[in-house]
């Protein structure tokens, strides 16, 4: 595993996002199995663990925080623990769950407190807002981080799909460590924060960086997915499968050129883009977890990376989940 930094903070070049752990990829995964992954995931050299108070289940709102506050107790000085606050889901709703947005300053003394419970810690090495809440100033939500900070219950903090507007405000306030969006080969909406990241000293976390998993090119064309669990039922990269087959031809081309699989040249490709750029793929399943780790062993030349991103702008591909619908 290699390592990189974000804003002035070292994680391992490949994140794990914990999230599908417990939430949005079927019934949540069995917890001796998870706490044991979470474990050789240490041992392979990842660093970087992201969850949030909402990852949960309908009989266990914040079961991801809790999975991992025990399975990673024992390495608590070894990593870098990334949480977020500020968001509920609309359970009324089916799945994906439409989003609720609540960073009130109150909202968010009470969530750092759960979450430092949750997670048996006494600090939160980096601190998300989920999402943007439009009646909420992100001067107040900034505010109220900084005051974190200075009480040692916070070491850093950041913004989940965020603006340049959002980001420059808040940083003038309390400066910012990393946003974390949703950005892979099928979706580049964020490549325009590139600039204002680059001129404050920000990181960009990468959630979703294999398309929901799609661009590891393991899911078949009519595979089912549960409606009431999984949110890849409702995703159009899964449902538009046939759109994608240029896509899919061409990184399976590239793997076979560099001896690597699909989804490590989509890991490849996004961490040759900026060198302040670390995705964070999540998974159940060990070799995977392997495969992921082994992708920033995967070195793209100059002259491969500027074909392969040319071909990707030129690739007929389906639209790709662009995330829960946010509704007050």
């Amino acid at each position: 595993m290699k390592y990189r930094k974000i804003g002035n903070l070292e994680v391992s070049s490949i994140g794990l996002g914990c999230m599908g752990m417990s939430h949005a990829y079927g019934p949540a995964a069995d917890k001796q199995e998870m706490t044991e992954l979470l474990s050789r995931a240490v041992a392979m050299g990842y660093t970087f663990f992201d969850t949030a108070e909402v990852y949960g289940t309908s009989d266990d709102p914040h079961h991801n925080e809790r999975l991992l506050g025990e399975a990673l107790k024992p390495y608590r000085n070894q990593i870098v623990l990334a949480t977020k606050f500020g968001l509920k889901f609309d359970t009324s709703m089916p799945m994906p769950y439409p989003l609720i947005p609540d960073s009130r300053p109150e909202t968010i003394r009470q969530s750092v407190e759960g979450s430092l419970r949750r997670l048996q810690t006494d600090h939160i090495d980096l601190y998300y807002q989920h999402r943007v809440d439009p009646d909420v100033p992100i001067e107040d939500v900034a505010g109220t981080i900084a005051d974190l900070i200075r009480e040692g219950k916070i070491l850093h903090w950041g913004l989940s799909e965020a603006s340049e507007q959002d980001i420059r405000r808040a940083h003038a306030v309390c400066p910012l460590t990393a946003i974390e969006n949703r950005y892979s080969m099928m979706a580049r909406w964020y490549e325009r924060l590139f600039p204002v990241l680059e001129e404050l000293g920000i990181g960009f976390v990468a959630f979703s960086p294999l398309a929901n998993g799609f661009l590891a090119d393991t899911v078949t064309k009519g595979t089912k997915f549960d409606a009431r669990t999984d949110y890849r039922a409702a995703m159009p990269q899964y449902r538009d499968y046939d759109a994608n087959a240029e896509l899919l031809s061409l990184v399976r081309r590239y793997a076979e050129e560099k001896d690597a699989t699909p989804a490590q040249i989509s890991l490849a490709w996004m961490l040759r883009q900026r060198s302040y750029i670390v995705p964070i793929p999540g998974t159940r399943n060990e070799s995977r977890l392997h495969e992921n780790a082994e992708a920033s062993e995967v070195m793209l030349t100059e002259e491969e990376f500027t074909a392969l991103d040319c071909a990707l702008r030129n690739t007929p591909m389906s639209e790709v989940f662009g995330g829960s619908k946010i509704v007050k």
